[in-house]
């Protein structure tokens, strides 16, 4: 995993509500235990035409979307089944965080674990972002703030022991073999 600590960029904007891990990546995709090569199967359905071809009206097959590295989703964003595919395909588009006013807890979980930084807002933020699609945000990792264009910043809440992974870029595996000399000479002692 990257660490963050940092993330600056523009936005892309899917304001609709209940934006379930089926919509972010298809059922039919998570045949492969591979992250890479998701990205272009993220939100397929909405993307894709039967044939194959892109949509031109959807918003990630436009030129603003390019280098966007912050989703902002409606409410009760990655809702339904779990399926670490759904992260995967989200960090392999390009997203480094994904923000709503609510965010389902099987999705937060899995994109802890895999380096997406979810991020819940109030409702007056998420409104001023639904409503400014492209914005420039600036986050903030390290203090926890999420600041505007407008140059207010906003804290967002995240549990610590996540917080401290992704800023060391470690998984929990990671982080307990981080610490396997200490593990051991417990274990030692214990006998």
């Amino acid at each position: 995993m990257q660490p963050i600590r940092t993330i600056e960029s523009r936005t892309v904007v899917l304001p609709f509500t209940n934006i379930d891990t089926d919509q972010i990546i298809p059922a039919r995709f998570l045949t492969t235990t591979t992250k890479e090569g998701l990205g272009k199967l993220a939100f397929s359905d909405w993307r894709y035409e039967a044939s194959g071809a892109p949509k031109s009206d959807f918003i990630l097959n436009r030129p603003e979307s390019s280098g966007c590295a912050i989703l902002v989703g409606g409410r009760n964003f990655g809702c339904g089944s779990s399926r670490e595919h759904a992260p995967w395909a989200l960090l392999d588009y390009g997203f480094r965080a994904v923000i709503s006013t609510e965010i389902a807890d099987i999705f937060r979980s899995n994109s802890l674990k895999n380096g997406l930084l979810p991020i819940v807002v109030d409702e007056a933020t998420h409104q001023w972002l639904l409503d400014n699609p492209g914005a420039q945000l600036r986050i903030d990792l390290e203090t926890s703030t999420l600041t505007l264009p407008t140059g207010t910043s906003v804290q967002f809440p995240i549990e610590g022991f996540a917080r401290y992974c992704l800023l060391n870029g470690t998984d929990e595996m990671g982080f307990l073999l981080s610490r396997s000399d200490a593990i051991t000479k417990f274990e030692q002692g214990r006998a």
